[in-house]
C-alpha cells in the first residue's frame, strides 16, 4: 500500500506526516530541519521564545533543510507574543503558520496577505467548520490522546470522522499517533495526513536535552497525568514532583513572572516550569507527553522513524 500524497496549498510533501509544534524549546531548527529533510513537514514552535530568537530558529532551519523541504511555524494563540510572532515567522517566508488553543481571525488575515497557508488545530466539528470559513488551508484535528493543551475529552478516532464530514479542505490527524498502523487507520477514516509530536521527542535531532528524551523511553504505561495549567486547558504531562505539586488547589509561589499569557490563574507559572524542563530538570518542571508515551522504547534519528512508519504504513490492512 503506497503512501497517500498529501496537499496543502504548495505543499506536497514525500510522507504526509507534519512533526507536531512543541514548546518551548522542544522543537526548533534541529528537529523541524531533520523532518523535512525526511521527507515529512517540520514544525517550528514560537512558543516562549522572542520574535528576534525565532527568526534567528527559522533562518537556520532554513539553511539545514536540504531541497524542497517545509518548514512551518506554530505559536499558541493564548501568549501576549502571539501577532509578534506569527508576523515575524510570516515575515521570514516560512512555508505556513498553524495555532490552536483558540482562533484568531486575524491569522487568516496575514496570511492571505503575505500569500502563505494558515492551519487550525482543532477539536471539534464546528471549530473545523469555523476555521474553513475563516480561510484555514487545512485542519490538524486533535484528539484527547495528544501530550500539552488539550481542548476536548474525546479520543482522536471518535472525533476524526466528524470533522473529514464537516469540512472540504485537507485534514491532518493528531494525538495518540504513533506507528504506520496508525497512519493507515486515520488515512482510512479519511485523514489526508497525521501530525506526530511525541514520537519525534524521542529523537536525536529533537532539541531538547538527553534527560527530557529519557524521561519518555523511561516512561511506564500510566505515568502521565492531565494536569490544569495556568493557560486555563488540561495539559497532559509525565508525573514527576512538579505534577505532584500542582494536583491540589493551592497557589505555588512564583519567583518570576514572565507576563506571557493574556489570560492567566497565576497559581503557577506554566512557561517557567516548562523552561526548567527544557533546562534539563525534568522532575521540577512540566514534561508534556501523549498517552502512548510508554510505547517508545529507543532514541532514534528522525529519518529512522519516519521510515520505519513508512514501513508499517506499507503492511497494514
Amino acid at each position: 500500500m503506497s503512501l497517500p500524497q498529501l496537499k496543502i496549498g504548495h505543499m506536497t510533501p514525500k510522507v504526509p506526516i507534519l512533526q507536531g509544534g512543541m514548546g518551548v524549546g522542544i522543537s526548533l531548527s534541529g528537529l523541524a530541519s531533520a523532518v523535512a529533510n525526511a521527507g515529512g513537514i517540520g514544525i517550528i514552535s514560537g512558543t516562549g521564545i522572542s520574535a528576534d530568537e525565532l527568526r534567528n530558529q527559522i533562518r537556520k532551519a532554513k539553511e539545514l533543510v536540504k531541497g524542497s523541504g517545509y518548514i512551518g511555524v506554530n505559536v499558541l494563540f493564548a501568549m501576549n507574543d502571539f501577532a509578534e510572532n506569527m508576523k515575524a515567522a510570516l515575515q521570514e517566508k516560512v512555508d505556513f503558520i498553524i495555532s490552536g488553543a483558540g482562533i484568531s481571525r486575524d491569522m487568516y488575515a496575514w496570511g492571505r496577505e503575505y500569500g502563505i497557508p494558515v492551519i487550525s488545530i482543532v477539536s471539534s466539528a464546528k471549530l473545523a467548520r469555523i476555521s474553513e470559513r475563516l480561510g484555514a488551508a487545512a485542519v490538524v484535528v486533535e484528539g484527547h490522546e495528544a501530550g500539552g493543551h488539550l481542548g476536548t475529552d474525546r479520543p482522536l478516532f471518535e472525533i476524526l470522522p466528524e470533522v473529514v464530514e464537516a469540512v472540504n479542505i485537507p485534514v491532518i490527524a493528531a494525538g495518540g499517533i504513533l506507528t504506520g498502523h496508525d497512519l493507515a487507520k486515520a488515512i482510512q477514516m479519511g485523514a489526508s495526513g497525521v501530525q506526530m509530536g511525541t514520537r519525534f521527542v524521542a529523537s536525536e535531532e529533537c532539541d531538547a536535552p538527553l534527560s527530557f528524551k529519557e524521561k519518555y523511553v523511561n516512561a511506564q504505561v500510566g505515568d502521565t497525568v492531565l494536569v490544569k495549567t495556568t493557560v486555563g486547558l488540561h495539559g497532559r504531562a509525565i508525573k514527576n514532583k512538579f505534577t505532584d505539586l500542582i494536583s491540589g488547589t493551592g497557589k505555588l509561589k512564583i519567583e518570576k513572572c514572565h507576563d506571557c499569557l493574556k489570560n492567566c490563574s497565576y497559581r503557577f507559572c506554566t512557561l517557567d516550569s516548562l523552561l526548567k524542563s527544557v533546562g534539563g530538570d525534568v522532575e521540577n518542571g512540566l514534561v508534556f507527553a501523549g498517552s502512548r508515551v510508554a510505547e517508545i522504547k529507543k532514541i532514534l534519528p528522525v529519518r529512522d522513524i519516519i521510515n520505519n512508519i513508512t514501513a508499517e504504513y506499507q503492511t497494514a490492512q
